[in-house]
C-alpha cells in the first residue's frame, strides 16, 4: 500500500510541478510581449521628430572613395548608427543580413575616420555600406537623436517606417518587403 500512495504523491508533485511552469511561462510569455509593445511605442513616440521628407540622395560616397548610385526603383534602408553605440554593435548583425537582400546604405555618425570605421566593420563580422558622416551633418539633416536609428523608404523614395533604437532582423525583413510592395 506504501508503494502506491508514494506513487500517487510522486503523481500529484508532477501535476503541480507542471501547473507551476505553465504559470511561470505564461507570467515570463506577458512580460516579454510587454516589454515589445512599450519599446516599439517609444520607438514611434521617438521617431516623431525625424525628417520625413522624401529621399533625395542619389549617389553617395562611401569610405575609402568608393561611390554608390541608389536604385530608385527599389525601397532603400538608411541606417544610423555609431561605433561608440552599444546597441548598435548589437543590431550591427541585423543590418549585414538585411544588406545582402535588400538596398541598405549605413551612416556612421560621429565615428572617427575610415579606417576606424573598417576596423570596428572587421571586429564585428560586417561589411555593410557605410557613410563616414564625421561631423555628424547628415544627422542633422534627418533630425538623429539617438543611435541607432532607421529609416525606411519605399521605391518612391518616401519615407514608409523609421525605428529609433534596437531592431530585430525579422521587423526590418517584413519592413523592407512592405516598402517593395
Amino acid at each position: 500500500m506504501d508503494i502506491l500512495a508514494n506513487l500517487f504523491l510522486s503523481f500529484d508533485i508532477i501535476i503541480l510541478m507542471k501547473n507551476k511552469i505553465k504559470k511561470y511561462l505564461k507570467e515570463i510569455s506577458i512580460f516579454f510581449i510587454l516589454i515589445f509593445i512599450m519599446s516599439n511605442a517609444i520607438s514611434l513616440y521617438r521617431s516623431t521628430d525625424l525628417n520625413k521628407i522624401p529621399l533625395e540622395l542619389s549617389k553617395v560616397s562611401l569610405i575609402e572613395n568608393k561611390h554608390y548610385i541608389i536604385d530608385k526603383t527599389k525601397p532603400i534602408m538608411i541606417h544610423f548608427w555609431a561605433t561608440w553605440c552599444p546597441i548598435c554593435k548589437t543590431e550591427a548583425s541585423n543590418i549585414q543580413t538585411i544588406s545582402k537582400n535588400f538596398q541598405v546604405i549605413s551612416i556612421a555618425t560621429q565615428s572617427g575616420n575610415d579606417d576606424k570605421i573598417k576596423k570596428y566593420q572587421k571586429e564585428n563580422g560586417v561589411d555593410f555600406m557605410v557613410i563616414n558622416d564625421i561631423d555628424g551633418s547628415l544627422s542633422k539633416k534627418f533630425n538623429i537623436s539617438v543611435f541607432p536609428t532607421t529609416i525606411i523608404y519605399d521605391k518612391n523614395q518616401k519615407v514608409t517606417f523609421s525605428d529609433v533604437g534596437y531592431s530585430t532582423t525579422w521587423s526590418l525583413w517584413l519592413k523592407m518587403i512592405w516598402a517593395g510592395l
